[in-house]
């Protein structure tokens, strides 16, 4: 059994990380990158092609963390492959020992550098998460017995802050249904919504980590304002940032006390640090960081 899902069961508070494939297949900067934020979480998610731009494939990258000594969660979106591929992307995630799985739905491509590409978007993340949960029972989606079964950890996304809220329950609700058995959060802003979000899903026996995303500088803050579908910095949390004397040293101020409130809520926290990796030790307290 996996590291992370040992510390999810057991109830330990967990800390999980993000790097990103590069374009192209030197793996200088994202080796970096695992080795920076590695040491700090549980396990490191492996994005696929994140905002719909082209990247190293997540299985790819995903056995790469692995190989260096540092646990993968498997990332797969359903934008860019229909149920024949995903399915044997699963299979072959399992075969090459990844044990994690995070299944999105994906961003519109038209949001992405190739705007022109097709999105596929045969299956929804609830459906992967079902197909995934059959898998681990020993079946594919029709039914069929496979010649050897998996044994995923299935996690998906969830968005506290969106509203309706009654319908990202539902959603959340469904994806519990389908054998999600944790959630990682969009970027956590209000901290009264996480608890509502918590609140409700935990007696499906879920798990949630939440979002902390480093807000770097007043130019990230628009691009993820214009760019990250879902997700809106309020203002008075860009205020603070646009007004600091050394706005990269309020990101981690700011990240430092959602970690703090965060602890007292959600089962776990996910870092997003935006290429500012030599931060994440000390944003969660370690002080050899």
């Amino acid at each position: 059994m996996s590291r992370f899902r040992e510390a999810l069961e057991r109830g330990e508070f967990v800390v999980t990380g993000e790097v990103a494939p590069p374009l192209g297949t030197d793996l200088t900067s994202m080796r970096k990158a695992v080795e920076t934020v590695g040491p700090h979480c549980h396990a490191l998610n492996v994005t696929d092609n994140q905002g719909a731009t082209l990247h190293l494939s997540s299985l790819a990258a995903s056995r790469v963390v692995m190989d260096m000594g540092y646990e993968p969660i498997f990332q797969q979106t359903c934008r860019d492959r229909n149920r024949l591929a995903l399915q044997s992307d699963l299979l072959a995630a399992w075969t090459l020992g990844l044990q994690n799985l995070l299944a999105v739905t994906g961003d519109d491509p038209r949001s992405g550098d190739h705007p022109h590409a097709k999105g596929v978007f045969d299956l929804d993340s609830t459906q992967l998460a079902a197909i995934a949960t059959a898998m681990n029972g020993g079946h594919d989606m029709l039914g069929r017995e496979l010649d050897g079964a998996t044994d995923f950890l299935v996690g998906a996304a969830m968005f506290p802050e969106a509203e309706p809220w009654e319908i990202q329950l539902i959603r959340a609700q469904r994806k519990a249904e389908a054998g999600v058995r944790f959630f990682q959060t969009q970027a956590i802003f209000d901290m009264g919504k996480l608890e509502r979000a918590v609140e409700a899903l935990r007696p499906m026996g879920v798990k949630i980590i939440a979002g902390v995303l480093l807000l770097r500088s007043p130019r990230a803050i628009d691009f993820i304002n214009r760019k990250l579908a879902g997700l809106m910095v309020p203002d008075h949390i860009a205020d603070r940032i646009r007004r600091a004397d050394d706005p990269a040293e309020e990101a981690i101020a700011l990240a430092t006390e959602q970690v703090r409130d965060i602890r007292e809520i959600a089962d776990g926290v996910h870092i997003m640090p935006l290429g500012m990796d030599g931060a994440v030790g000390r944003i969660l307290g370690n002080k050899s960081s």
